[in-house]
């Protein structure tokens, strides 16, 4: 139940947002990702809890430019699946599994903005960006500043 009320709460910071169109492949990325770090911050996923300023803060900083995320959500992952080992099952790390692996796994064509900082607040967008020119890119590196942007516009 907690993944559901995450992947829940992630969505309705996206639909807010309204930064991509709703069911498009870059909409499911950042609603994964989303879903992914309020899940795995051991904090209540519910609505209520979005209100929270430390929570939205925490939220922030896991999805900020240079935070190790990747790292952080796999060793969340191989910590809650050791628990589940001596605890019994646990339906919301299948179903967090599954999301990270399709992150992982799965590739979107996105512009290539090179070694820009796509998401830095501190800096305008690169009116020099190429949009025409296109990289593939783990569905992870495209949904973690979507849902960056989305928590922040909350």
């Amino acid at each position: 139940m907690a993944w559901l009320c995450a992947e829940y709460t992630a969505e309705e910071m996206l639909r807010a947002g309204a930064l991509v169109e709703y069911g498009s492949l870059e909409f499911r990325a950042g609603r994964r990702a989303l879903a992914l770090t309020i899940h795995l911050c051991d904090g209540p996923g519910a609505p209520e809890a979005v209100r929270s300023a430390a929570t939205i803060e925490e939220w922030l900083s896991l999805t900020s430019y240079g935070h190790p995320w990747q790292e952080w959500v796999e060793e969340r992952l191989a910590t809650r699946a050791a628990r589940e080992r001596h605890g019994g099952p646990d339906p919301d790390l299948a179903l967090a599994t599954a999301a990270w692996d399709w992150l992982r796994t799965t590739e979107l064509l996105a512009a290539d903005l090179g070694d820009l900082e796509p998401w830095h607040p501190a800096l305008p967008l690169a009116a020099g960006v190429d949009e025409a020119s296109q990289v593939w890119t783990p569905a992870w590196q495209l949904g973690l500043p979507l849902g960056h942007l989305a928590i922040h516009l909350w």
